[in-house]
């Protein structure tokens, strides 16, 4: 049920959000959001340097960790917030992406949708109180399904939140995510149609001749990804200087760039539909992939509220059409249309830049609804992404996310224990008592005698006492006769806190923070400092064996 939840906010916040985007462009004089071309040269040059302007100035002023948008904001609260994501931020994302795609600076609007998918199933978490671990499922339900309202794409927008975000499979979290994105993508397709963002012609590989041509294209894309990569975190680097000024930079080098190609405007998906229709030269080509090359990284690099994923599918289809236009000459009588290289840069860049593979295939399949193309694709995917790798490049998210000191992603021990919560294993059969309880509060507590007794001294603090302990060998059960003698001489164990929504990963850094190998389970994690208050109710004990007994490393 909360995964159709999810899926129907999603939805509602993406075309929220393109809708937002189209606005802004008609109040600009376009008749959409793509039409930077009809523009005067002027209009070319000052229109992103203004929207980089005020976007800058409208974030100058916010934190560092509230200046991070898109997957990366996304894949960041998950490594270091337990998957929960500020709405304050998220207003940012809305309003900066709107401003910035509309007034054309060169980035994508399919990242933003991420974060906002994200961020509204993580609100949706908090909302109702949900463990850890169900909100980081609820967190990749929301990334699949913007992916899926974006491009109606349901199956890529699954792969893309396990492959990129998550990076990691798990069945579990499966059925949520699917049934998120299903949900998403079908009120996109009633509300703006069953529309494919790009109308691929019917293709297919004209001949096994073409095959080692294709090798050396998925050679040439991967080279062009990793140096994209590595100019992105160059950019990312920049941080001396105010962030306004780095936002400033950025669209000067978009509007300087746009001076000798105004195809790199703006999301640029015309572009890419035109390069499909074999609408350029090989000169026009080469123009706009440099100036789009360039203007993206910068844009992304620096930090503006705009998306890596479309650059990568402009840039995939910029070269995939120069590739395209050379194979005659290569493979003479043997060359496939230039849509099908179109086609093939996309899905080879997409991966090799994102280093997501099987989500780049799994788009090329839906996008074509074409079963021919999957041995060329997959060959070129496969070619694209292993030169990037070699070249000791990480993917674009995972770079920028080194250059923020985070490490991603956590340990696979790690990702074990965080799918996993405290309350699925602590051990519910506890009494609280005082410090100092006298007999009679412990016979009236001890009956029947529970696993574990628990108790709070004056300063908030706990130690926990194994009620096993207390029953001597040769006595009836529940004897409480000289309960408290027996108490006194019990070995008390000093016990840390965690909140009963706190995933086992959680748990096991906080019995290393405390120094302890017990936990109290509690409804509230924070200690209240006013007189008279304390933790919440204690519902149960974690120890660190139950922990390990879970672990396989």
């Amino acid at each position: 049920m909360l995964a159709i939840i999810v899926g129907v906010l999603t939805a509602a916040v993406v075309l929220l959000f393109r809708g937002a985007i189209e606005a802004a462009a008609w109040i600009t004089g376009r008749a959409d959001a793509e039409s930077f071309e009809g523009l005067g040269a002027t209009w070319h040059l000052l229109l992103p340097i203004a929207g980089a302007v005020v976007v800058g100035l409208m974030l100058t002023r916010l934190p560092p960790d509230s200046r991070r948008f898109g997957v990366v904001h996304v894949m960041e609260r998950l490594a270091r917030h337990r998957g929960r994501l500020p709405w304050r931020v998220a207003v940012h994302q809305f309003v900066g992406g709107v401003i910035g795609l509309a007034t054309g600076l060169s980035g994508g609007r399919e990242g933003p949708a991420v974060h906002l998918g994200a961020a509204t199933s993580s609100l949706l978490g908090d909302a109702l109180r949900l463990p850890d671990n169900c909100v980081r499922t609820l967190v990749a339900c929301g990334s699949a399904a913007a992916i899926g309202a974006s491009f109606n794409t349901p199956m890529a927008g699954v792969i893309f939140a396990m492959e990129v975000v998550m990076m990691e499979y798990a069945i579990t979290s499966f059925v949520p995510i699917i049934i998120a994105t299903v949900t998403a993508t079908l009120l996109s397709r009633w509300f703006v149609g069953d529309v494919i963002e790009f109308p691929i012609p019917h293709t297919e590989m004209g001949s096994l001749v073409e095959v080692p041509y294709i090798m050396v294209a998925g050679i040439v894309v991967g080279l062009l990804a990793g140096m994209f990569t590595y100019l992105v975190s160059t950019f990312a680097k920049i941080r001396s200087l105010p962030f306004w000024v780095q936002a400033t930079l950025a669209g000067a080098i978009t509007g300087v760039a746009a001076l000798v190609a105004p195809e790199v405007l703006g999301v640029g998906y015309d572009t890419v539909n035109a390069a499909l229709l074999g609408n350029f030269a090989w000169t026009a080509l080469l123009a706009i992939l440099v100036a789009k090359f360039v203007a993206s990284a910068a844009c992304v690099g620096v930090g503006l509220p705009v998306g890596v994923i479309g650059p990568t599918l402009v840039m995939g289809a910029l070269l995939g059409g120069l590739i395209g236009i050379a194979a005659p000459v290569v493979v003479p009588d043997h060359a496939s249309t230039p849509a099908l290289y179109v086609m093939l840069g996309m899905a080879a860049m997409m991966a090799a830049v994102l280093q997501a593979p099987l989500a780049a295939l799994v788009a090329v399949l839906e996008l074509t609804a074409s079963p021919r193309v999957i041995l060329p694709a997959m060959l070129i995917i496969a070619v694209a992404t292993l030169t990037t790798s070699l070249f000791k490049r990480r993917s674009a998210l995972l770079s920028t996310l080194a250059t923020l000191g985070v490490r991603y992603p956590p340990h696979p021990a790690a990702q074990h224990l965080l799918r996993v919560g405290v309350a699925s294993l602590m051990d519910r059969d506890v009494v609280l008592l005082p410090a100092a309880p006298s007999s009679d509060e412990l016979r009236s507590s001890l009956a029947p005698m529970p696993r574990w007794l628990v108790f709070q001294s004056p300063n908030d603090t706990f130690s926990v006492v194994d009620a096993r302990d207390l029953q001597p060998r040769g006595e009836a059960p529940g004897d409480t006769s000289d309960i408290a003698e027996r108490l006194q001489l019990a070995e008390h164990y000093k016990a840390g806190v965690i909140d009963v929504r706190a995933t086992l990963q959680e748990a096991l850094t906080e019995l290393n923070r405390f120094g302890v190998d017990t936990l109290c389970v509690t409804r509230s994690k924070s200690i209240l400092s006013k007189k008279g208050e304390s933790f919440g109710t204690v519902v149960g004990v974690l120890t660190r064996e139950d922990i390990e007994s879970q672990a396989w490393w």
